[in-house]
């Protein structure tokens, strides 16, 4: 199937030993994955042709959420492959759960009977950060629908990613951009969504995040920038989005043949939402001079 076809939200691209994996949120319904029971992966060798997706993390019955499984992605730490979800129950705030697998292709189980994410805040779209000495982090988006002006925070993880160590520290707030589209009549609704690290080749480190502009009231891909080169910034933001064709949730990643490629869905609405591919020269997406 061609990936006009496959109809994806916040699409993630882990790639390895010749082989492109794809995760995303399910739309499979009027709701999306409202109601979801798994997540899938698909394959392709060439990121043209892709495989029928297959269920990479089937919901065990004894698993705190069964609504809003959202946004997978896939990173490997210390040999093994390590899933950041959100998801959400009728009795438990959204929140990201991490699972573990020995394949890219699952399956996936939770490394342990509990989110990631501070039980009291409504968050989603945890990532993985690992920082100059070699820790592992959780990042994540603390959403507004809890705190109107929604915040992107980070949480140490132990090394097995099992745990948090310590209190989630405040990375930055979405108003801190004098661009952005409030979702409601309160004057600072603003969204942050789908955090992503991509360390450009001079060292400057990248966070990718979605939001919606006051300008097009679209959803939108922007970024900020580490001045420290790392993830206690302090961050500064881009003056405008990078993509604001009513398309975001993106990520980075490197094709086998050196190319960079920036994949987020596009357009945002149901049930037109699909995984686009942009091929990108970091230089020109991601300038440091703003």
């Amino acid at each position: 199937m061609k990936i006009t076809e496959t109809r994806l939200r916040d699409p993630f691209v882990f790639a390895e030993n010749g082989t492109y994996y794809l995760y995303g949120t399910r739309c499979n319904g009027p709701l999306g994955s409202a109601q979801g029971e798994g997540l899938d992966v698909y394959t392709s060798t060439d990121l043209e042709e892709w495989s029928e997706p297959v269920e990479c993390f089937t919901r065990p019955a004894d698993f705190w959420a069964d609504r809003d499984f959202f946004a997978p992605e896939v990173h490997k730490w210390k040999g093994s492959y390590y899933m950041f979800a959100s998801f959400r129950s009728l009795t438990h705030v959204r929140a990201t759960h991490i699972l573990k697998s020995s394949s890219p292709m699952g399956p996936f189980i939770p490394v342990s009977d509990k989110p990631a994410t501070p039980e009291d805040r409504v968050c989603l779209d945890g990532t993985l950060y690992i920082d100059k000495d070699g820790n592992p982090w959780i990042v994540f988006c603390h959403e507004w629908t809890q705190i109107h002006d929604g915040t992107i925070c980070a949480t140490r993880l132990t090394d097995d990613l099992s745990d948090t160590i310590g209190e989630p520290v405040l990375l930055f707030n979405a108003g801190q951009n004098d661009w952005l589209w409030s979702l409601t009549d309160h004057p600072n609704d603003y969204v942050t969504d789908g955090p992503f690290f991509h360390r450009k080749q001079d060292g400057k480190l990248i966070m990718l995040w979605s939001t919606f502009e006051n300008a097009t009231h679209r959803y939108v891909q922007t970024y900020a920038y580490s001045e420290n080169g790392d993830i206690m910034g302090p961050w500064k933001h881009s003056p405008k989005p990078i993509y604001n064709n009513d398309g975001g949730h993106g990520m980075v990643f490197k094709a086998f043949d050196g190319q960079l490629y920036l994949t987020l869905h596009q357009p945002n609405g149901r049930p037109y939402e699909r995984a686009r591919f942009f091929k990108i020269d970091e230089n020109e997406t991601f300038p440091t001079d703003f």
